[in-house]
C-alpha cells in the first residue's frame, strides 16, 4: 500500500504531540536560564557536469547562496550559509545565552529582530549573546551578510 500525504500527516501529528508532551513533561515550562550552542556553517555540495548539468538559473542574490562552476574539469559547487540549529525555543522570562561558533565565513554581521540585539560572529571564535526573553513571539535571527539563507528563528513561548 502506498502512503498518501494525508496518511502520513495523520501518523505524524500524534507523534509530534507525544514528543512535545514528553519534552515538557506535559506541564508548562518555567522560566530559567538557557544556554544554546549554535554555529555559523556553510554546507557545500559538488559534482561534475557529466553527472549533473550545471543549473541554468541563477540563485537568489544576497550572499547567502553560492554557485561556482564548472571549472576546466567540469566540476561545479553549490553552497549556502546557515545557523545550526536554525530554530531556538525558549520561555518568556528566560535569561538566554547564545554561544555561537563561527565555523565558515570570515564575518557574520547579525541581529535578533524584535530584541534590538546586534552582534558579529567571526570564524574561529565563539560569540556570546545574552539577553532576557521578555517578549513572547517569533523573532528572526538574521545574518545580514548572507541573506536570504542565513536566517534562523527564535521562538519565545509565553510563560503563562
Amino acid at each position: 500500500m502506498r502512503a498518501t500525504p494525508s496518511r502520513f500527516l495523520a501518523a505524524l501529528v500524534p507523534l509530534a504531540l507525544a514528543v512535545s508532551a514528553c519534552s515538557t513533561g506535559g506541564a508548562r515550562l518555567a522560566a530559567g536560564e538557557r544556554t544554546i550552542y549554535m554555529a555559523a556553517i556553510e554546507p557545500k555540495g559538488s559534482t561534475t557536469v557529466d553527472k549533473e548539468p550545471f543549473p541554468a538559473e541563477a540563485l537568489p542574490a544576497g550572499g547567502g547562496y553560492g554557485l561556482e562552476g564548472p571549472d576546466e574539469k567540469g566540476a561545479w559547487t553549490v553552497e549556502t550559509y546557515r545557523w545550526l540549529p536554525s530554530g531556538v525555543t525558549v520561555v518568556q522570562g528566560d535569561k538566554v545565552t547564545l554561544e555561537i561558533l563561527g565555523v565558515n565565513g570570515a564575518m557574520h554581521a547579525s541581529k535578533v529582530e524584535g530584541y534590538d540585539i546586534a552582534f558579529d560572529v567571526k570564524r574561529g571564535q565563539v560569540t556570546t549573546v545574552t539577553f532576557t526573553a521578555d517578549k513572547a513571539g517569533v523573532f528572526r535571527i538574521i545574518c545580514s551578510t548572507h541573506q536570504p539563507a542565513m536566517t534562523g528563528t527564535l521562538v519565545v513561548l509565553p510563560s503563562s
